[in-house]
């Protein structure tokens, strides 16, 4: 693959995780415009992009096998970008909410498509996922960096026309370097032993089920963290750039987690790992319950790396247990029970911290972290999955 599509190919994933962020980085800009008292009040507008966001990954990724991830690629880029631009002319809070939602749609391309057009020829592909990980991720700190500064000075609807344009022209480089796809990737023979039913059950739904409760964690803690830094250093940090500077720092050192994540996966077992990083979630947010100031800051960044740093576990297995010929297909599904049940978080950030406050959330992600590292102890052990899939 030209090194070109590759750096395009990442670049498509800062930016979906930057489009389905900035809503929550401008929200109280927002919710000022359109004359909403609180910003909790209008966060519940933007669950329909978190929703289609996790159910359009189904249609995305058997298109992306089954007519090419070429062509799927294109429509993300190009997409994206105009929907971006209607979510900048919404006059009204329902005029947002379906922008968003359709915004949602196009953001669901990525994953299931994206991720294994650039895994299809690698040759280390737990780099490359951390790599591409830590891609998505810079997506994150940027929305917190690019959204703060574009609010301050040219206004929130800046703050989606500015990313909407670069993905225009991500979209038209990828058009023209990208080379074409000359059989679908449905139409591709075999090339990895079956699993067993039984067994590939049990890795299907701890896969679902581990990213499931993952991007809960994930969506409740990048859609909150604007807002939670606000109130954990209230007093020392009043600015809004310099706090979006602050939030991005978090997400820019959280990042590199896959990267060396990704690079351990390449030579040591899934499991192991796995358990320690969800074991490390537990104890940080419930030390952050009551943390303020800098202390609060120094935990966020650690849990934050924690969360960052499983992301390339499910991945991985996709990778190594999935042939390429039907990987988008299952990475759809798999995205669309957990993207999908995950998006309920977004609709309930804001009435769970009116109501209860942030410590209360902290302890509900402590919990849910629990639940991860039941699951992960369901995982099979890492022998038993490489004898089937290697036979």
């Amino acid at each position: 693959m030209p090194r070109l599509i590759t750096v395009l190919l990442n670049v498509g994933h800062t930016l979906d995780h930057l489009f389905l962020l900035i809503f929550a980085a401008a929200v109280a800009a927002i919710a000022q415009d359109f004359g909403s008292a609180r910003w909790e009040d209008l966060m519940p507008y933007t669950t329909g992009a978190f929703v289609m966001f996790g159910l359009a990954s189904v249609p995305a990724g058997r298109l992306g096998d089954l007519w090419g991830r070429r062509r799927m690629m294109l429509l993300f880029f190009f997409g994206i970008g105009a929907a971006a631009g209607a979510v900048a002319c919404a006059q009204t809070a329902w005029q947002l909410a379906l922008a968003l939602s359709v915004m949602g749609i196009f953001a669901s391309i990525y994953h299931p498509v994206g991720i294994p057009m650039l895994l299809q020829s690698a040759t280390r592909p737990g780099l490359t996922i951390g790599i591409n990980g830590l891609s998505g991720n810079l997506g994150i700190a940027l929305a917190a960096l690019s959204t703060g500064l574009l609010v301050k000075y040219l206004g929130w609807r800046a703050a989606f026309i500015v990313p909407g344009l670069v993905s225009i022209a991500c979209g038209l480089l990828f058009a023209r370097f990208a080379p074409p796809e000359t059989i679908a990737p449905a139409r591709k023979s075999s090339s990895k032993a079956r699993l067993p039913r039984r067994l590939a059950i049990r890795v299907f739904v701890v896969m679902v089920a581990s990213a499931t409760t993952g991007s809960l964690l994930f969506n409740l803690t990048t859609n909150g963290n604007a807002q939670l830094i606000v109130e954990r250093l209230d007093g020392l940090i009043q600015d809004p750039a310099v706090l979006g500077v602050l939030l991005a720092g978090i997400y820019a050192v959280a990042s590199l987690a896959q990267v060396v994540v990704g690079r351990l996966l390449d030579h040591y077992p899934i499991k192991p790992m796995f358990i320690g990083l969800v074991g490390a979630q537990i104890v940080l947010f419930l030390a952050a319950v009551h943390s303020t100031g800098w202390a609060w800051y120094g935990l966020a960044i650690l849990y934050m790396i924690s969360i960052f740093a499983v992301i390339p576990f499910n991945d991985t297995m996709v990778v190594r247990y999935i042939d390429d010929s039907m990987r988008s297909r299952v990475s759809g599904v798999r995205l669309a029970i957990s993207f999908g049940i995950s998006s309920l978080a977004v609709l309930l950030l804001g009435p769970l911290v009116k109501l209860n406050g942030f410590s209360a959330l902290l302890i509900m992600l402590a919990a849910l972290a629990s639940l991860t590292l039941f699951i992960v102890f369901w995982l099979p052990a890492q022998a038993t999955l490489d004898a089937h899939s290697t036979a």
